[in-house]
């Protein structure tokens, strides 16, 4: 996967699907469909193209997620794909080309593609043509509404999805080559050009959206597919002298610190273990043991970012954070506002989407007698039955 980059088209005006915005900019299940097709391949760098004049839409879809790179495309959809590749070169050895129009993409999908490229220069995701298939006819007798034609053997027929996995040399080298009319896929040029194309099992919930009926299915699938769990996170730090005293991501002015092998933000700990206790995958010091010496003194930012695109890898969303940090001193109240937004930053939340309270132990035990400080959270996630 280190090799690995994503490469999302979505540069099409999604006319067909109706609505005030292009298909890839619309709200699915409370998420941009082309947030959805980023969050989707968290962990690798991300390079999405769209049509001028969109740059506006994309950045509002996005909400704050980070993207490798911005790509401006052509008229068709190969034209958008090789301006794709050009920015994707250099940065990556493998390079997955998906769709922004199919967001529900499971990361089993991902998984096999990437295997495959151990032996091909090409995978893609398919699915068994299980509906009878015919012709439509051509009979002279045919009036105005279509007849039904001659059937067609459906064994050995397949539907083929994206993301469509190729090595990074074989799949530019293709649409290089390529001088018939724009492809349908890109699969299609690589075979053209003689490069080997596996499939592997694809999934009915990269069906395409296309139409407004879509949407209607999509929402469905979503939902049955969805369970809310909760976790609760709780962590203590030491107060001392002479170190910086942070919160919630924030810097706190005051005449102590907390002492920590990383910055020792209390705050951001037990938002991390509640949001790993989500997904039932340990706590902070499986993940970044304290023993390790690259962590000391770092910020606790990346420890909720791992966090986040753990549960974001899983196909589970952040819906509520409830954080209660308890100490006498600093007052909290001050900070709260900036905690909040730098706590939704980091979680790609609404401030409406965090709460953050402080309390005292009425000067009882080692917070009440300003030795340390203490914090709970509780995270909500909205999580994938299977996850």
């Amino acid at each position: 996967m280190d090799r690995t980059a994503a490469l999302i088209v979505a540069a099409g005006r999604g006319v067909r699907a109706g609505g005030a915005l292009p298909k890839q900019f619309t709200m699915l299940g409370g998420v941009a469909v082309i947030a959805r097709a980023v969050d989707a391949f968290a962990g690798m760098p991300v390079f999405v193209v769209i049509a001028e004049g969109q740059q506006e839409q994309l950045a509002a879809a996005l909400d704050g997620r980070l993207v490798a790179g911005v790509v401006i495309g052509g008229t068709e959809r190969q034209d958008s794909v090789r301006a794709g590749l050009a920015a994707v070169a250099g940065t990556a050895e493998r390079v997955l080309i998906h769709d922004a129009a199919r967001p529900l993409l499971p990361r089993a999908v991902i998984d096999r593609l990437v295997l495959a490229l151990d032996e091909n220069e090409g995978a893609v995701p398919v699915l068994p043509v299980a509906d009878s298939v015919s012709r439509l006819s051509t009979s002279l007798e045919t009036k105005a509404a279509q007849q039904l034609g001659e059937p067609v053997d459906r064994t050995g027929l397949f539907r083929v999805q994206t993301p469509q996995a190729f090595r990074l040399d074989a799949i530019m080298t293709s649409h290089d080559q390529w001088s018939g009319p724009p492809a349908t896929d890109d699969a299609q040029v690589a075979r053209a050009a003689g490069f080997t194309v596996a499939m592997v099992a694809g999934d009915p919930a990269l069906d395409k959206i296309t139409h407004a009926e879509d949407f209607a299915y999509a929402e469905a699938l979503l939902a049955r597919n969805m369970v809310s769990r909760s976790a609760m996170g709780f962590d203590v730090h030491r107060l001392e002298l002479g170190e910086e005293l942070w919160l919630a991501g924030v810097l706190i002015p005051h005449t102590h610190g907390l002492s920590g092998h990383s910055d020792a933000d209390v705050a951001l700990h037990a938002v991390t273990d509640a949001l790993l206790g989500t997904i039932g995958d340990g706590d902070i010091g499986s993940h970044f043991p304290p023993s390790d010496p690259q962590w000391r003194g770092v910020s606790s930012d990346r420890f909720v970012i791992h966090a986040r695109d753990l549960i974001i890898a899983k196909g589970g969303r952040i819906d509520h954070v409830d954080l209660t940090i308890i100490c006498e001193a600093p007052k909290i109240g001050p900070h709260r506002e900036a905690m909040r937004t730098r706590l939704g930053e980091l979680l790609r939340l609404r401030p409406s989407q965090i709460s953050i309270k402080a309390t005292t132990t009425e000067r009882l035990g080692f917070a009440g007698r300003g030795e340390g400080i203490a914090a709970q959270a509780i995270a909500t996630v909205t999580a994938g039955t299977d996850l």
